[in-house]
């Protein structure tokens, strides 16, 4: 059941009418079950003051692309009523002449564009108005015979309107039906979802959960877990088995649906999912369509199902399937546009948003690992209403024509371009090693910075956690992740990568920083030294680029590496034998993964930094003492002795690093591969030659 979230001490304490909106509007938000992600939209009607000192009657509406659960003031749009309310006697009326009336009625232009079933909020004679989409109400109006279940659970105080796009045409239809209803207190959308009234915030807010939760009551009593979905056809897999297998399948699927543009993806194993997927009856309710129309735009029509039986264990050909199934549904979607295509429309991407796999779960597809989020997230409630409804009846959907006319709706896609623009390292991951350190943490977030998702790796993983746990809260929760590591175990390598491919499907760009260095004569340089050296700066670098390798090459869309070298890659330094054979053996090594990796798109190229003292933690050890006392000067004598030996007169830092290694993994530096970036201030004594 649904549960009131009201808190009366709250709500007394909020200032204005608009601060009582909010705060309902954030409550109806907060359960997923009650509204979708982006969806919904709630009003209230008070009387304010216009800019010439006069009262006027103002409707206050949630603005176009929105979010309930997050929303503040300044996502609502206040309009003029005296100026819409006259629009009830017309007989029809366009979307465009819709919303260029609108734009008139508003008592400020800087306001968000009013929702768009604003005229569905102006025209009932309710002081506050919600419109949500609850899972148990859509159970009801997508079932075929959800009127008849309306009046069992309702009696005479509903208003069933049958299936129309938002609108003028609905707005009239639900204000025309509420009058001749004396008893309404509710209406329900066909295919569609809920609208509930009040006098007061908190009457309006109550009455929708307690709607909701007769409905809820009323399914409950009918669903047989045994027996839903037609029953259980598959058992799910033990959950580390489920992440081994999508470890291997998310590169493939990244690959096969980034043809066109880079995707982020995300994977879902809960409960309700793996009983859908597992079910007998999956494959076909899946493909009757979306069980709101909210849903088409992040979710598409339908999913794509995989047939595949889990028992049988069988990855290869469940990745056969995956490939041959993704190349299925972008033909199939393909043909759906031409075959309802309007002059001008442009077509989404046509590979799937949400993949369903039998024993696994669900696998989803975004510009983001938000969308992509937000692509489950409908799902599951795409899941909830298809369980409600087929207890009750037949699950039922908006036919193909008229899913394409609300996919390709301007309307809705006017939401979409409200969304900041894509920037250089937007739909792309990057892997960072050493990235709790000076150059790695600066290099994150640079990245990041740009759009990019970054996993965060470091021995050091509470430094590792206070980087991502940064990017995150600038950027957006998941847009890094934080990742123990240590570069010398192989098997740590490998778990950092399949890690790395559960979060977000795969990887685009790996930056191999981590690092040590050590400082002594060469006879006094033991051969544990040595071991040292070539562990962390060689075998390292060859293990970290060598998972990034395969990754890359299993997901087929090419990637950049980043080998951050040293001054001492191509510099005999003193008393560094170890430290600069080492740093010598990484740059060879990029250009030998250069050469291999031409042909799958694969660039790798080196930056090599000198004496990158601020924010590392090679410089905070022994090494300041060592190199101080190789050059005969005091430790903090080190900076001002490093910049003065350049051409330049500079020192360099950890952000001027970043800026180099942005550089490589950009589309600026697409067609350079094998090459090394110098980024000393200019130390004579290492110009290559």
């Amino acid at each position: 059941m649904v549960k009131s979230l009201w808190d009366q001490k709250k709500a007394a304490q909020l200032r204005t009418g608009l601060d009582e909106l909010v705060y309902r509007s954030n409550l109806i938000g907060a359960d997923r079950s009650v509204c979708n992600w982006g969806g919904g939209n709630t009003s209230m009607k008070t009387i304010e003051k216009d800019f010439r000192g006069r009262d006027i009657e103002v409707m206050w509406v949630k603005g176009s692309g929105s979010d309930l659960a997050t929303m503040k003031k300044q996502h609502f749009t206040g309009l003029r009523l005296e100026d819409i309310r006259p629009l009830i006697e017309r007989e029809q009326m366009t979307d465009e002449e819709m919303v260029e009336y609108l734009s008139h009625c508003m008592i400020n232009p800087k306001h968000p564009r009013p929702s768009i079933e604003t005229l569905l909020h102006a025209f009932l004679p309710f002081k506050h108005v919600d419109h949500t989409h609850p899972d148990a109400i859509i159970s009801i109006c997508c079932a075929d015979n959800g009127k008849q279940i309306a009046k069992e659970i309702y009696g005479d105080r509903f208003v069933w309107v049958p299936y129309i796009r938002p609108g003028f045409t609905l707005s009239k239809m639900i204000a025309e039906g509420v009058k001749q209803n004396p008893n309404a207190e509710l209406v329900l959308m066909e295919k569609h979802g809920l609208v509930t009234w009040g006098e007061t915030a908190q009457e309006c807010y109550e009455k929708t959960i307690s709607i909701i939760n007769e409905a809820e009551q009323y399914i409950r009593e009918r669903i047989d877990e045994t027996s839903v979905f037609g029953g259980q056809k598959y058992k799910a897999l033990p959950a580390e088995e489920r992440k081994k297998i999508l470890a291997q399948v998310m590169p493939i699927i990244r690959g096969a649906i980034s043809d066109q543009k880079r995707m982020i993806l995300s994977y879902d194993d809960s409960d309700d999912v793996l009983q859908f997927v597992n079910s007998y009856e999956a494959p076909v309710l899946s493909q009757i369509g979306a069980a709101c129309p909210d849903h088409l735009v992040h979710t598409k029509r339908v999913p794509l199902y995989v047939d595949w039986d889990p028992q049988t264990n069988d990855v290869h050909q469940l990745m056969k399937k995956v490939k041959e199934g993704i190349e299925r549904f972008k033909e199939e979607y393909k043909a759906y546009f031409e075959r309802n295509r309007k002059e001008g429309d442009e077509m989404f991407e046509p590979a799937p948003r949400v993949i369903l796999i039998p024993g696994i779960g669900m696998v989803n597809t975004g510009k983001s690992l938000a969308m992509a989020n937000v692509s489950g997230a409908l799902y599951h409630r795409a899941i909830a209403v298809m369980k409600g409804a087929t207890s009750l009846g037949n699950f039922v959907s908006l036919d193909e024509k008229e899913s394409y006319n609300v996919e390709y709706w301007p309307l809705e896609l006017y939401k979409l371009t409200l969304a900041p623009p894509e920037a250089e390292f937007s739909r792309k991951v990057a892997f960072v090693t050493g990235g709790a350190g000076g150059i790695g943490s600066e290099t994150c977030r640079r990245l990041a910075s740009e759009g990019a998702h970054v996993v965060v790796a470091d021995l050091n993983i509470e430094g590792a956690e206070k980087v991502a746990a940064e990017i995150n809260e600038v950027y957006g929760e998941g847009r890094a992740i934080a990742i123990r590591m240590n570069v010398t175990r192989e098997e740590e390598v490998k778990a950092a990568f399949d890690q790395t491919a559960l979060a977000y499907g795969g990887v685009d760009i790996v930056v191999n920083n981590a690092g040590l260095a050590t400082s002594n004569p060469l006879e006094e340089t033991t051969l544990q030294e040595w071991n040292l050296n070539m562990d962390v700066l060689a075998t390292g670098y060859f293990l970290v680029a060598r998972e990034a390798f395969k990754q890359m090459k299993k997901q087929g869309i090419g990637g950049s590496m980043v080998f951050v070298g040293s001054k001492n890659s191509v510099y005999a330094g003193k008393n560094a034998s170890a430290y600069s054979a080492a740093k010598a053996l990484e740059v060879h090594l990029a250009r030998c993964i250069a050469v291999e990796g031409g042909q799958y798109g694969i660039r790798v190229n080196s930056v090599l930094p000198d004496a990158v003292l601020q924010g590392s933690a090679i410089w905070n050890s022994a090494w300041r003492e060592e190199r101080a006392k190789a050059y005969g000067i005091e430790p903090d004598q080190l900076e001002e002795y490093y910049r003065k030996r350049t051409t330049l007169l500079v020192n360099v830092y950890p952000s001027d690093i970043a800026e180099a290694i942005a550089f490589f993994a950009s589309s600026k530096s697409e067609k350079t591969t094998g090459c090394m970036l110098t980024v000393d201030g200019g130390v004579s004594a290492a110009f290559t030659r």
